[in-house]
Parts: C-alpha cells; sequence; structure tokens
C-alpha cells in the first residue's frame, strides 16, 4: 500500500511534462505560466508535507493515508475537467495538498515497521525504486494517453486508481492504534511554510516579465523571506506541536541528508521537464514517441533502485555510494548538454539517459536511508515530512530558477537548444556540488 501510494503521488509530478505543449494550445497557457502547471502541484505539495507528516504521526497512519488519497482523487477529477489555466492550476494545487497528507504517511508505515538495519534498508529501497519508477514512467504513460486519448486522462485515470487503492486500503491495512487527538496541529506554521514558498517562486518568475529590481518583485522575495523566517520562529517558539522539530537538525544525518534531497529535486525535476520539451521542442518527437523515449529511464531507474544499490549499502558507506551517483548523474547530464538538432536518439537521449538514470538510481535509496536514521519513532512522520519537503522544495525552486535562466523568450529552434543545453549543464555543476557535500555526512563506524 505504501508502495502503490507513493507511485501515484510521484507519477504526478512528471506525467503532465509531455502533456505540457498539448495543454498549452488547449487552454491557451503563455510560455512563462506553463511551469505552473507543475509548480502548482510541487509548491503545495512541499510547504503542507510537514504537516502531513505531523498528521500521520498524531491521528493514525491509515486514517491519513485514506484522507490524502480522497482528496488527491477529487482534485485528479477536477483538473480533468478544468476548462481554464487559472482552474487546473487550482486542481493541481489540491492534488498537492492531498499529495502531501499521503507521502508521508507511506514512508512512516515503513520506518515505524522496520527498525533500522537490512530489513529497512530493503524496504526503502523497494519504496525508493518504485517512486523512481513513478517518476519516469510518468513521462511514458503520460505520452502515450495524450497521444491516443487526451491530455486529460492523464489526471482523470486517477480516479479509478485511487478509488482501487482506498478500497485496498480498507481490507489489508490494520486499524490505528488509540492516538491523542488533543494535541493541537501547528496550521500557521503549515501556511507560513507554503506562502514563503510559493512567493519566492512567483517572485522568481516575476524576473522574466520585470527584473530583479522591480517593486513586484521585491515584495514577492521579500514576502517569501519574512515568512520562512517566520515560520522558524514559529517552530522554535511558539507551536505546541510543531511541524519541524528543530531538534532534528541537530542530528548530521538528517541536517545534511536534507541538503543533499534538496539538491536531488533540482536535477531530477529538470530533467524531466527539460528532457521532455527538448525531445519535442527540438528532436520534434510526438508526445508518444517522447513517453516512449523515457522507457530505459524506467527501467534503469528500477533495476539499480532495487538491487544494486542496497547491495552497494551492505558494502559501502552511504556517503560513499552518494557520491557514486551524484558523479554518474553529474556525467550524464553534461552529456546531455551536448546534444543538439541533429542527435539522433542514441546519443541524444539513450546514452546519457542511461548515465543520469544510473547515478539517480544509486542516490534514492542511501539518501533516504541516511536522512530517516537516528531518528525517534514519535518523530518519524516529521522526518519523513521534511525529507520529502526538502525534495518537492528543490524540484520547485530549482525548475523556477532554471526556466529563467535558460528558456528564451522567442521560442525559435536555435534559442531553444541553446536554452535547454544550458539547463543541463547547470545541473551538472549542482551534481558535482552534492558530490562534494556527501562527504560532510558521518561514515558508518562514526554512526
Amino acid at each position: 500500500m505504501a508502495c502503490l501510494g507513493q507511485f501515484m503521488v510521484v507519477l504526478d509530478v512528471s506525467v503532465v511534462n509531455v502533456a505540457l505543449p498539448t495543454i498549452q494550445s488547449a487552454l491557451g497557457f503563455s510560455r512563462t505560466g506553463l511551469p505552473w502547471v507543475v509548480n502548482g502541484y510541487v509548491l503545495t505539495f512541499a510547504g503542507f508535507l510537514l504537516l502531513g507528516g505531523r498528521l500521520a504521526d498524531l491521528y493514525g497512519r491509515k486514517r491519513v493515508f485514506l484522507c490524502g488519497l480522497a482528496l488527491f482523487t477529487a482534485a485528479s477529477l477536477v483538473g480533468g475537467l478544468a476548462d481554464t489555466p487559472g482552474l487546473l492550476i487550482a486542481a493541481r494545487a489540491l492534488q498537492g495538498l492531498g499529495a502531501s497528507v499521503l507521502a508521508p504517511a507511506t514512508i512512516t508505515m515503513l520506518t515505524v515497521t522496520f527498525p533500522e538495519g537490512p530489513a529497512r534498508i530493503r524496504a526503502l529501497a523497494t519504496w525508493t525504486a518504485v517512486a523512481a519508477a513513478g517518476g519516469t514512467a510518468g513521462n511514458l504513460i503520460g505520452g502515450a494517453i495524450t497521444e491516443f486519448l487526451s491530455w486529460r486522462w492523464i489526471l482523470l485515470i486517477n480516479v479509478p486508481l485511487g478509488a482501487a487503492l482506498g478500497a485496498l486500503t480498507v481490507l489489508c491495512l490494520a486499524p490505528d492504534q488509540r492516538t491523542d487527538e488533543s494535541v493541537r496541529l501547528d496550521v500557521p506554521g503549515a501556511l507560513l511554510a507554503t506562502t514563503g514558498l510559493g512567493a519566492l517562486t512567483y517572485g522568481i518568475t516575476l524576473t522574466r516579465s520585470d527584473s530583479w529590481a522591480a517593486p513586484s518583485t521585491i515584495t514577492a522575495l521579500a514576502l517569501g523571506v519574512a515568512a520562512l523566517g517566520a515560520f522558524v520562529l514559529v517552530e522554535g517558539r511558539f507551536a505546541r506541536a510543531p511541524l519541524l522539530p528543530l531538534r532534528l537538525l541537530s542530528i548530521r544525518t538528517v541536517s545534511v541528508g536534507n541538503v543533499l534531497m534538496l539538491l536531488g529535486g533540482v536535477s531530477f525535476t529538470a530533467m524531466w521537464y527539460f528532457l521532455s520539451l527538448f525531445m519535442q521542442d527540438v528532436l520534434h518527437y510526438s508526445a508518444w514517441q517522447t513517453g516512449l523515449g523515457f522507457l530505459p529511464h524506467t527501467l534503469v531507474s528500477v533495476v539499480i533502485g532495487m538491487h544494486t544499490a542496497p547491495w552497494l549499502l551492505h558494502r559501502l558507506d552511504g556517503r560513499t555510494v552518494i557520491v557514486i551517483g551524484a558523479v554518474l548523474a553529474g556525467a550524464g547530464f553534461a552529456w546531455q548538454s551536448l546534444a543538439g538538432p541533429d542527435s539522433t536518439y542514441l546519443v541524444g537521449i539513450l546514452g546519457p539517459g542511461v548515465i543520469m538514470s544510473l547515478g539517480g538510481g544509486l542516490l534514492n535509496t542511501p539518501i533516504t536511508n541516511t536522512v530517516t536514521s537516528g531518528v525517534r519513532s514519535p518523530d518519524a512522520g516529521a522526518a519523513s515530512g521534511l525529507m520529502n519537503t526538502s525534495k518537492q522544495v528543490g524540484g520547485a525552486l530549482g525548475l523556477t530558477v532554471l526556466v529563467v535562466l535558460t528558456v528564451p523568450s522567442v521560442p525559435a529552434l536555435d534559442a531553444l537548444d541553446a536554452g535547454y543545453s544550458l539547463a543541463f549543464g547547470i545541473v551538472a555543476a549542482v551534481l558535482v556540488g552534492m558530490a562534494v557535500l556527501a562527504t560532510a555526512l558521518p561514515g558508518r563506524q562514526a554512526r
């Protein structure tokens, strides 16, 4: 149940990527407004993940899992029927809210059920491999649905899937233990986190039409910084049940691991977004061909995540595996930055894609295991919420910055090709930084 729920959550981050050109044409999105089809989901997801993680701790994993699944499924129905850009973005935001409740419950179930050691590593390897498969398979599924049905079905398909998963959950998961429902939730903290992230993202987006010095840009960025500062103050001094117990950040595996997770979010959200547009805008693939082009990414991520990464973790430090994965993924992105309009699929997509996915498959399990180690059971939901938040914040803010820096105002072929190449090159540099930062993690003996 945990893996199926996480598969749906991650699938909906990437499933829209291949359909973006079709959605833009059908609903009249501007080129700068189009990323909000992704960010509307990711930002709400990121902003409320900490609250979602705490809900699982306080009110029970099964109950919270079902509530998140119900909201996610209902929002998918609204998004599939949307006929304006605003309604689609609003539905995607509601999807993100449902996902923020659903996702932490999935990993909390695993970390509470399996003690630290080989059993947890195997469970987390399966969970991360399924999540990686959801991310990369989203492009294949989205391409097939867009080509042969309608882009609307990339959202509507969640309705029968959500209903089936809900029925299985009711039948298969054990009832929740009694919980202390008198504890008040830190709703102000969740609102401050979401406001801060949304304002920062919007402010960065404004620099494309205005400038960094424009009053509108400065106002949005200042609001974002102030809201995030207020969030830290509330969590540290006023919240009775903080979404983010600041004591967690004193654990080096948690603090460094979450920075690594954030950088990973930057890298692989950008891969799905820009590679999908590169195949359609520069190589002129159809939606179905684009989705099919991602198939090797899916297969490599699953095989490496489920088998090779756990095997290496039994023989090497987690930080060593992270360094190897980051270097490999960085090499794949550097290779991808060299592709152009004349590139064949073998050289321009398959080769770099296999290397990127090989590195990504090695990264997921050790980082997930790192950021959940040394955390007490009562804080398991908060730790999993923080981990997912870091990944989604990195994806949302990183994608926004990369779109501002690299996507040209005039969609000419040469300009698009140069912009996408620059985006892949920047991500390669981010992954090199990630490899360096991983050396700050404690070794196996120290831990």
